[in-house]
């Protein structure tokens, strides 16, 4: 009998940033900060938990659906990480658990139909290029109101294929109709940060994500971001990001409220 697309879905974590520009995946970095060990990245976490809404409703939800994450608790490499969801009158209501703990929520919905540029987005000067030596990641050189560009790049079959082994990814709809993955497309808010500043140890902690189209294998994914908010919250230091994600630099593809401690408070008292 063929699972059912709100069955518990089960995958063993992997850290692929081990060797990555942020040590908060590094492990000896991540013990100091008072983590086991290398943190899983945020955003492949939500890509574990896309896993059950393109379950749900398939291509129709990399085309127009939204989700948002909050993420609470670390995961850990070789972690055996459930995500389970519950029915709701809006969508589905998503939760990550490893190790006993609640280590993320989430929600999805499916939306109707496709949406135009942000008016924000569509009367915004073009930002320019991200620099070749980066600020370092502060007040002054993330303010609220800066706008921000990245440097564009393409996902080749290769480089999606070894995505989806790292994230376990079981749904064959990317493979079989050349689909780039929306952990991919939340990278982007990731990526958008750090080639404009050089960034210490940091995580992200939470987005939202609302898809106007799939992105497909060898498009030229790009994004534009502004600075919505800098603030600090027990004693970290968040930013908060607004990105519209284009697809061959024209098209829109997907929105993300991206929310990132870029300072944590162990660096402030180091």
């Amino acid at each position: 009998m063929p699972q059912s697309p709100l069955s518990p879905y089960q995958v063993e974590a992997f850290n692929t940033a081990a060797q990555s520009e942020n040590k908060i995946h590094d492990d000896a970095v991540a013990r100091r900060f008072g983590f086991k060990g290398g943190l899983v990245p945020g955003v492949e976490v939500y890509a574990y938990m896309t896993h059950v809404p393109v379950a749900r409703w398939g291509r129709a939800w990399l085309e127009h659906g939204a989700a948002a994450c909050r993420l609470t608790k670390p995961v850990y490499d070789g972690d055996r990480v459930t995500v389970t969801a519950e029915e709701t009158s809006h969508g589905l209501d998503l939760f990550v658990e490893s190790r006993g703990e609640l280590c993320a929520t989430g929600r999805a919905e499916l939306g109707t139909g496709q949406k135009s540029i942000p008016a924000a987005f569509a009367e915004a000067p073009i930002p320019p290029d991200p620099p070749i030596d980066r600020p370092p990641a502060d007040e002054a050189t993330l303010p609220v109101g800066r706008w921000l560009a990245m440097h564009p790049f393409r996902i080749s079959r290769d480089e999606a294929s070894e995505y989806l082994r790292d994230i376990r990814e079981s749904l064959l709809l990317y493979t079989e109709e050349g689909l780039v993955h929306p952990g991919t497309i939340l990278h982007i808010g990731n990526w958008v940060l750090r080639h404009n500043v050089v960034l210490e140890p940091w995580m992200h902690v939470g987005s939202r994500v609302e898809h106007f189209t799939a992105a497909r294998i060898g498009d030229e994914l790009s994004a534009r971001a502004l600075i919505t908010d800098n603030y600090e919250h027990k004693g970290h230091r968040f930013v908060v990001l607004d990105v519209l994600v284009y697809a061959n630099a024209a098209t829109p593809i997907a929105r993300i409220a991206h929310t990132a401690i870029y300072r944590p408070r162990q660096l402030a008292a180091a």
